[in-house]
């Protein structure tokens, strides 16, 4: 046990999550909800996940490490504007298909602020998580079989994009199923 955290034995691992504004939020869990009832995809519900761009992933993370660097980060960001513009899939076997944020210059510093904060405690930063290969994205569907990926492609496509909001808050969760470790709200409160 490492600090008030308890790891979970069947822990696949952790990551840090990027949460929205409850507007935008309402507006993409349409999607979600559409591919429920018509039974294409409810993995991300089941796993009882929230909503989010994943920021940094990794199998093996010590929280109570993360959680000072993240609460210093979040603290001297300010919201995020966003605006998820286009669809897409991921070229793995989960079948997943997001809803994918403009790649602002702003989203990108970010990221890579982020990226820097991190490597400079020494934490190993896999490759899809670099600043030069991360691919922002809002996963809305997983394990969508093959021969449905059209119709949820069709669901997405109805949504009307973009559809834009802020990014709010920044949280480390552990999965499968998802918890929630501790997110702290993006507020710019410390002094440059």
């Amino acid at each position: 046990m490492v600090g008030n955290y308890r790891p979970n034995a069947m822990s696949q691992g952790y990551a840090i999550e990027l949460y929205f504004d409850p507007a935008l939020e309402n507006q993409v869990l349409k999607a979600w909800n559409v591919l429920a009832q018509r039974q294409i995809s409810t993995q991300l519900i089941e796993i009882e996940s929230r909503l989010h761009i994943t920021l940094f992933s990794s199998p093996l993370i010590e929280p109570a490490k993360l959680e000072n660097i993240v609460k210093s980060f979040a603290g001297k960001q300010e919201p995020l504007p966003l605006s998820f513009s286009s669809i897409g899939s991921l070229p793995n076997d989960k079948n997943v298909l997001f809803l994918a944020p403009t790649p602002t210059l702003s989203l990108l510093q970010f990221h890579s602020q982020l990226f820097d904060a991190l490597k400079k405690e020494g934490i190993e930063i896999g490759e899809e998580y670099r600043p030069d290969s991360w691919i922002p994205h809002c996963p809305v569907a997983q394990e969508v079989p093959m021969i449905r990926m059209g119709e949820a492609f069709s669901v997405l496509r109805d949504l009307k994009l973009p559809v834009t909001g802020y990014a709010m808050v920044i949280g480390l969760v552990e999965f499968s199923p998802v918890r929630e470790l501790f997110s702290f709200v993006l507020s710019n409160t410390v002094e440059a």
